[in-house]
């Protein structure tokens, strides 16, 4: 199957959750800087979330223009997770309304988790749908990203739970930031 289409619904996906997590940031109670200052935790969750959304996008269009075809284990497996991502303004809502308490920090963690392990199932079976393509098998020969992404929000995840809920969600930053510098600084 060729990819543009499924690279077209990606996007589309992607387009809407990024909308409702816009919607869901609440407006200021007046036209105050006080007020504004107050929703301080909801712009930072949301801006996180749009660089996660973001970060997603990248990863996956620079992935797919090195594809030439998929198969049903891509597709559906992509699928889930994008049913995953899709929770990703439910989550931005939860951890700005409840910045401190660990449960929903822990939930936010773990979507980062669950994306990572579904792209790590992806880059395998993008590789077995492809396998005469080797600018794809060079690029996903090293998914040490994906690890790295969870290694670091588990620690969050431990931080959260023993002292400090929102260490989970800088911890979240923390593995897209990685993402960006780590294969720059390897190459």
């Amino acid at each position: 199957m060729e990819t543009e289409r499924f690279e077209a619904l990606i996007d589309a996906i992607l387009a809407i959750i990024i909308t409702i997590i816009v919607l869901e940031i609440p407006l200021a109670s007046n036209g105050s800087w006080e007020a504004l200052f107050e929703l301080k935790y909801e712009f930072v969750i949301y801006a996180i979330s749009f660089m996660v959304c973001f970060n997603f996008w990248n990863f996956n269009n620079n992935l797919f223009s090195l594809v030439n075809k998929i198969d049903h284990k891509v597709i559906w497996t992509m699928g889930i997770t994008l049913f995953v991502f899709s929770l990703l303004p439910y989550l931005t809502t939860f951890v700005a309304e409840n910045i401190n308490v660990f449960f929903p920090q822990f939930l936010y963690g773990l979507s980062f988790i669950v994306t990572a392990l579904l792209s790590k199932l992806i880059s395998k079976f993008l590789k077995d749908s492809d396998p005469g393509n080797i600018a794809l098998q060079l690029v996903l020969e090293k998914d040490y990203i994906f690890a790295m992404t969870i290694v670091l929000v588990v620690i969050g995840m431990i931080i959260g739970y023993l002292a400090y809920p929102p260490a989970i969600i800088i911890c979240c930053l923390l593995s897209i930031i990685t993402m960006w510098i780590v294969p720059k600084l390897v190459h």
